[in-house]
């Protein structure tokens, strides 16, 4: 059984954009690379050809990779306006330290928590699913320690 992923519109377009990059542009860039290798001779030796080699395995599984999450993938729905955290949502946090945070709810296949875009499948995500403006939220951060949000916004990304 196949585990359900959720992408953001901006996030569909952007594996949309990195699949055709790789179908067109970098499998032709890699394939010249190869056949470069090829003719320093003996390929058994030639760590050019073995580096050219791995970096088509890598490049035709990413391929892969994308081509079966849009096969699966659901789009997330976001309203206009909405009262209730959703995946797709900016939500904007007071921290318990009274600073302000934004966060971007996204499907795990497209979080980067550096940048701020945190995975609805994340213990900060869970929690502010379904959560409301106002809502109190605590979760258990990576050390163990308890981190609390207040949500004070929740817009559009």
């Amino acid at each position: 059984m196949t585990k359900e992923i959720i992408l953001t519109k901006a996030g569909r377009e952007k594996l949309e954009n990195e699949l055709d990059y790789l179908e067109t542009t970098k499998r032709t860039e890699v394939g010249e690379r190869i056949q470069v290798a090829r003719e320093f001779g003996d390929i058994s030796e030639n760590s050019e050809y073995d580096d050219a080699k791995n970096e088509q395995a890598w490049v035709e599984s990413r391929i892969a990779e994308i081509t079966q999450i849009l096969a699966v993938a659901t789009v997330a729905d976001v309203p206009r306006r909405s009262n209730k955290v959703a995946v797709g949502n900016k939500v904007t946090v007071l921290t318990q330290n009274g600073s302000e945070r934004e966060f971007v709810i996204v499907g795990a296949a497209e979080a980067d928590a550096a940048n701020g875009r945190i995975s609805n499948e994340s213990p900060a995500g869970a929690a502010m699913l379904g959560a409301h403006r106002g809502d109190v939220i605590t979760i258990e951060g990576p050390t163990g320690k308890e981190i609390t949000y207040t949500i004070i916004g929740i817009g559009r990304q």
